[in-house]
Parts: structure tokens; C-alpha cells; sequence
């Protein structure tokens, strides 16, 4: 059982990664998650939980982050209303203006110290008592060692030893860097959902005659909605009346328009260009195209990266550690070697104020995030950071053939009867057989008969995996299919040489003549082969059902690295473990195929790519990454993104952590005073955020 929480007012990255742990540890909770860029909690709860969802969620909740308020993302109407920012604007720059005023007395050589005193203290309670509230109130619930703590510690301490005005100014520029943060995040979290608007905001349900502004989730199956020229899609649907054409970009990043017109799919989250369109409705708000992309990016933040993973297991035991060294280098010193206890406790205090890790907390899942953003943009839906790490480490990628590196349109090109049948009667005999199969190629033998066997007299339909398809048509019995199948049922046939797929036909098991059917070479596959090869990629394989000779000119033409043809489903799982077991330890392996024929072999791959799988729900569920077009090449664009976001994820780790190593050393040897501290903190989680969003325009 999920259930999704919104976190309204969520604002300290190390908070969210301490309720996550806090929410796992629960009985009752088999996963869970918190999606910080959108301030999510994800809960995946075992089916026998049956407490108070809502009350365990607040109690947690509150305990890290008394302030936010925990809504149902099921109930978005007990959303409540917060304080807003321009108040605490207005107390910080009051705040600035007290503190002004204490630095002009201070300059006075006559100004009575008690007057300073008076004023830096009203100046630091205006700036820091939100601080001083928060540390307070985790300090009775038992939490230290959180920002709040360590700033409220290393001040109270500044006042202690009489460095007020450091006191003040460090609240001062704690809430100043707060601020500019804080719109930095907001700026990057209104960036990531643009990257998403796929969300509609109404829908023009037509009833008798009359057309009525609803909301997109009180529309039902089979309900008419009227698309006006300029408007978002709301709901999958089928059209019913006019024609159009729509902007796909939002969902598969391709400029070029798709014309629609009556009986055609139209997807939600396309954009009507031009003309009127009625659409009956066929799916429901919650299992639409636009809906299920938006949960599969926003529930993305549920799949860590290994550096996300890293950053949360080292912030546990970073901030206690640092913490721990500030308390020795404010008291060894002097007790060893008789140092001045003001000296060193005020190192001690400098220390505490560097020591937060939220620099790395924030914007490492940011990168992250912003990089998923960006490649939803252009088509490519990731469902985990770690699935984007996994493609910067690909050796080998294996692909399907039919409907990946080719078309996967067939077309009957050549027909070769034996003696004793036409052309004409070789084609509605296999046509007899072929009637009740949904395979691509038995439609193309369809196709070319151009019309419909009597089904009435035809019987005992048989599809034998791998091989073809048998029926009785007329007291006949009637074959079509491979080679194997021929020999199996030892049937004398001729052997066509003709390049493409071959449908052997028989009745009553004299051979009939051969069908020839061909396919054709996606425009980019040679492309994004030569792409992928200059990335880097090892090997590039293939594996089909479909003949060795077909699969083989295939290869040659697209300069495949090795082939392996002929093989059912389960024999495609048995090559992809051999090929798995050439690659490095390391290096990964991806698949690409169609994501509903190849379902074993893209779950077995380290990576399961679906291909073209605009509209498949079967494909989106199936895959880790999906391709929302038919081009393979975008592959190649999948990786550089996540290359690029992985080179920024790694420019903030050791941004992040080289100033700390920094500001820490010259905190300890006395060169920082609590000002630089401040910006160690602060500035650097500024600076790192705004690296992140940078993720967001990944090319």
C-alpha cells in the first residue's frame, strides 16, 4: 500500500534525509522516501499496517521540522496557509538596521558597553530567534547536532566571551545566505516542475450539448471533452470529430507536429496547434500518459545514486565528529597547555558554525533531480538516479531488432509458389492461417491479401512459440511458418535465398511455396551506434528470433559488434547472462528493446531500456529508462546527460568538501573568525545549489 505526503514548507535538505530514516525505521513501512526538490514522502507500507497513517507521519515529521505541515497528496485541499516571506524580509532587514546602529556605537570610543550590549543582543534575537526556537525545540525532543544547534551554540558562546557584534553579524549573514538559498531552491524546484508541465489544469467535458470547464479528474471513461486550438491535452482519448495538429514536444522533446484526425490517439500532455477536437476519453486522470510521467519523474527521487547514498550515510557521522573536534579544540588546548580558554573556546565556536554538511545534502539529490528533469524534456524518462549513474558506466548494449534498430513495419516484397499454386492461392492460404494472430507479421500478410478469410470456416488455430501457427481451414490442415516448423512436421520444402523474414507455407503437409517479408532500417540506428561507440561503449550486440541471415545483413549494415539470432525469449536471457559475464565487474550492461515482447531480458539487464514506448503503459512499467520516441540515437543524448549531471554532482562534493576542509583547518589555527565561517556554510550550500540547476539545462 503507497501513500504520498506533501511536506508543505519543507526547507532543510538534512532535515528531509533524517525523516526518511526516521519513516523506514517504522514497523509497518517496507520503503520509503523523501523527494526534497518537490517535498514529497513516499511511503510503500506492508499490507498488514492498519495504524494511523497520518498521525505516526506528523509525529515523525515534527520532530525534525516542527513547522511543516504534513497533507495527504490525495486531500491537496488541507494544504495550509504559511507566513509569508515578506515578513521575514522585513525582520531581517529591521534586524540589519538594529545591528547598523550597534556597529555605529561601537565606533564610539565613549559608548557605554552595556548600550552595545543592549543593542547587539536586541539585533541577534531579531535575526536569530527563529535559530535559537528551532534548536530549542529539538533540544527537548532530543535531537542535536542539527544546524540550528550548532548556530545557537557557537553565538550564545561568541556573547559568552563578550564578541557581540560577531554574535549578531553571524545570525545576520546566516539569515541573508537562508534567503538567498532558499530562492535558489525555489528557483530550481519551479525549474524542475516547468521541465514536467504536463499536468493540464481543466478539461471542456461536452454534456447535451453544452460544454462545461471541469477538473481533469472528475472526467470519466467514455466522456466527450472538447480540445480548443492552443490548449493542453488533459486526458488520453481517441478523436471523434476534426483533425489537428499537436505539439509532442512536452512529452517525447521532438519540434516536429503529429497530424491527427477521427479515430486517431491523442496523448495528455500534447498541445493543440490549430484545429477543433472532440475526444471520447479512454483513460482516467490517475492512469493517463501525462499523469504517469509526472509520478515516474517526481517518484524518481525513490532510486538513489550511490553518491546520494553516500552523502546520506556520511552526514551521520560527519556533523557528530566535527562537533566532537570543536569541543577538543576549545578545551584540550588550554587544559594541556594552559592556552587562553577565550582564544580557543572562540576557535571551537568558529568550528561549530562550519560544520553543518548541508552544502552536500541539498545539492547533490538537486543534480540529480535536474538532470531526470532535463532528460524528461527531451524524451527520456529515467525512473532513478541510480539508473542515471548506471549509464555513465556502460560497457555493453545489447538491442532487440524488430521495432528497435528497424522499423519493425512489415510488407510482404516477393511471393515464391511451389509447383501446383499461384501466387494468389500461396497468399490466401497463408492468409487462412495467419487470420487469427496478432503478430506484426501476420498483419503484413493480412495487408497484402486485402481482406478479411472467413473465419466461420476456419478452426483449430494453434501458434507454436517460435515456429509459426497451424489451422484447419476447409477439412485442410494448413501450416505457416519457418524452416523449423518444416522440418518438425517433415515437410519437403525448397530453401528461399532471399533476404528478409520467410513464412514457409504447407497444406496437408505438401509444401505450398514461401512468402517473403521485409523490414526496414530505422534512418538513425547506424547513427546511434557509430554515437555510442564513440562514448566509449565496448560492445554493441543484437539479439533476434528472427533468421540467421537476416540478423547477420543487419549487423553488417549497422556495424553490430557481435549477433546472436534464432532465439526464443528464454534464449535471449541465456546470451544476455553470457554477455553480462564478459563485461567488467564495474561496467554495466544495457538492453534495448520494445519493453512488452522482451519483458525477461530487460529486467535482467543492469539497465532496461524501452524503446519508441510513446503511450505503451506495458513499456513504461516495464523498463528503467524509457525512450518516449522510436530513435535510438536517443540513447546516446540519455548518456550525455547523465555524464554531465554526474560531473556536476561530483563539482559539489569536492567544492563542498574541500572549503570545509578548508575552513576548518584555518578555523583551528585561529585564521577564520566566525564571519568566514558563515560563508563556509551558507555560501558554499548557495553556491552548490546554484551549480545543481545547472543539471537542469543538460544538452
Amino acid at each position: 500500500m503507497v501513500r504520498e505526503y506533501i511536506l508543505q514548507g519543507l526547507g532543510c535538505a538534512n532535515c528531509a534525509a533524517k525523516i526518511e530514516s526516521a519513516v523506514k525505521a517504522r514497523d509497518g513501512v517496507n520503503s520509503a522516501s523523501v523527494n526534497f526538490a518537490t517535498a514529497t514522502l513516499r511511503i510503500d507500507f506492508a499490507d498488514a499496517h492498519r495504524g494511523d497513517f497520518a498521525g505516526m507521519i506528523k509525529d515523525i515529521v515534527h520532530e525534525y521540522e516542527p513547522d511543516v505541515a504534513v497533507v495527504d497528496k490525495n486531500r491537496p485541499q488541507d494544504r495550509v496557509a504559511h507566513a509569508g516571506k515578506k515578513s521575514q524580509i522585513i525582520v531581517m532587514i529591521a534586524g540589519a538596521a538594529v545591528f547598523g546602529a550597534g556597529i555605529l556605537l561601537k565606533q564610539l570610543s565613549d559608548a557605554n558597553s552595556h548600550l552595545q550590549l543592549a543593542v547587539f543582543l536586541a539585533a541577534y534575537l531579531m535575526l536569530g530567534g527563529k535559530v535559537l526556537r528551532k534548536a530549542a525545540k529539538n533540544i527537548l525532543r532530543g535531537r542535536i547536532l542539527d544546524e540550528n544547534f550548532l548556530m545557537s551554540l557557537a553565538t550564545v558562546g561568541a556573547f559568552a566571551i563578550g564578541e557581540y557584534p560577531e554574535a549578531a553579524a553571524v545570525m545576520l549573514f546566516y539569515r541573508i545566505g537562508e534567503h538567498f538559498q532558499e530562492s535558489a531552491l525555489r528557483r530550481s524546484k519551479k525549474s524542475i516542475a516547468d521541465l514536467m508541465d504536463l499536468r493540464p489544469d481543466f478539461a471542456n467535458l461536452k454534456t447535451n450539448g453544452e460544454i462545461a470547464k471541469v477538473a481533469p479528474e472528475t472526467v470519466k471513461i467514455g466522456d466527450v471533452i472538447v480540445i480548443k486550438p492552443g490548449e493542453k491535452i488533459p486526458l488520453d482519448g481517441i478523436v471523434a470529430e476534426g483533425e489537428s495538429m499537436l505539439d509532442t514536444m512536452a512529452l517525447t522533446g521532438e519540434s516536429a507536429l503529429r497530424r491527427v484526425s477521427v479515430l486517431d490517439t491523442v496523448l495528455s500532455g500534447c498541445i493543440n496547434q490549430n484545429g477543433l477536437l472532440a475526444v471520447e476519453v479512454t483513460k482516467t486522470f490517475g492512469e493517463s500518459t501525462a499523469a504517469k510521467i509526472i509520478g515516474l519523474v517526481e517518484g524518481a527521487a525513490g532510486k538513489k545514486a550511490p553518491a546520494e547514498n553516500f552523502i546520506t550515510k556520511f552526514s551521520k557521522y560527519y556533523t557528530p565528529a566535527v562537533a566532537a573536534l570543536a569541543v577538543l579544540i576549545a578545551m584540550l588546548p588550554p587544559l594541556a597547555f594552559g592556552g587562553v580558554w577565550g582564544e580557543w573556546l572562540g576557535r571551537g565556536l568558529v568550528f561549530l558554525v562550519i560544520s553543518c554538511p548541508c552544502a552536500l545534502v541539498i545539492s547533490i539529490p538537486l543534480g540529480f533531480f535536474g538532470g531526470i528533469g532535463a532528460a524528461s524534456k527531451k524524451g527520456i524518462l529515467v525512473k532513478g538516479g541510480n539508473y542515471l549513474e548506471a549509464l555513465n558506466r556502460l560497457e555493453t548494449v545489447v538491442f532487440d531488432k524488430t521495432g528497435t534498430l528497424t522499423k519493425g513495419v512489415f510488407e510482404v516484397t516477393k511471393l515464391v509458389p511451389a509447383d501446383g499454386f499461384s501466387d494468389f492461392a500461396l497468399l490466401e492460404t497463408a492468409a487462412k492461417a495467419e487470420t487469427f494472430s496478432t503478430h506484426p507479421i501476420a498483419s503484413s500478410v493480412m495487408k497484402a491479401y486485402g481482406k478479411q478469410p472467413d473465419r466461420q470456416r476456419i478452426s483449430g488455430y494453434t501458434e507454436i512459440s517460435g515456429q509459426g501457427v497451424g489451422v484447419v481451414a476447409e477439412g485442410k490442415k494448413i501450416l505457416a511458418g519457418n524452416e523449423t516448423l518444416m522440418r518438425l512436421e517433415n515437410i519437403e520444402f525448397l530453401e528461399s535465398g532471399e533476404l528478409g523474414t520467410k513464412i514457409y507455407v504447407a497444406v496437408d503437409g505438401i509444401f505450398a511455396g514461401c512468402i517473403v517479408i521485409s523490414d526496414e532500417i530505422k534512418e538513425d540506428s547506424r547513427e546511434a551506434i557509430g554515437k555510442l561507440k564513440a562514448k566509449g561503449i565496448n560492445k554493441t550486440a543484437m539479439l533476434t528470433g528472427d533468421n540467421a541471415q537476416i540478423a547477420e545483413a543487419t549487423a553488417k549494415m549497422l556495424n553490430l559488434d557481435e549477433v546472436h539470432s534464432g532465439l526464443l525469449p528464454d534464449q535471449k536471457v541465456e546470451k544476455l547472462e553470457m554477455l553480462i559475464a564478459q563485461k567488467t565487474s564495474k561496467g554495466k550492461l544495457a538492453f534495448v528493446g520494445d519493453g512488452i515482447n522482451d519483458a525477461p531480458v530487460l529486467a535482467r539487464a543492469d539497465v532496461g531500456i524501452a524503446m519508441g514506448a510513446l503511450g505503451s503503459d506495458a513499456a513504461i512499467e516495464a523498463a528503467d529508462v524509457v525512450l518516449m520516441t522510436d530513435e535510438p540515437s536517443k540513447l546516446a543524448e540519455a548518456i550525455d546527460i547523465a555524464k554531465f549531471t554526474r560531473r556536476i554532482v561530483w563539482q559539489n562534493i569536492v567544492f563542498a568538501l574541500g572549503v570545509k576542509g578548508a575552513f576548518l583547518l584555518l578555523g583551528a589555527l585561529g585564521a577564520a573568525n566566525m564571519w568566514e565561517a558563515v560563508f563556509a556554510d551558507v555560501g558554499v550550500s548557495l553556491l552548490a545549489v546554484l551549480n545543481s540547476m545547472r543539471a537542469m539545462r543538460a544538452k
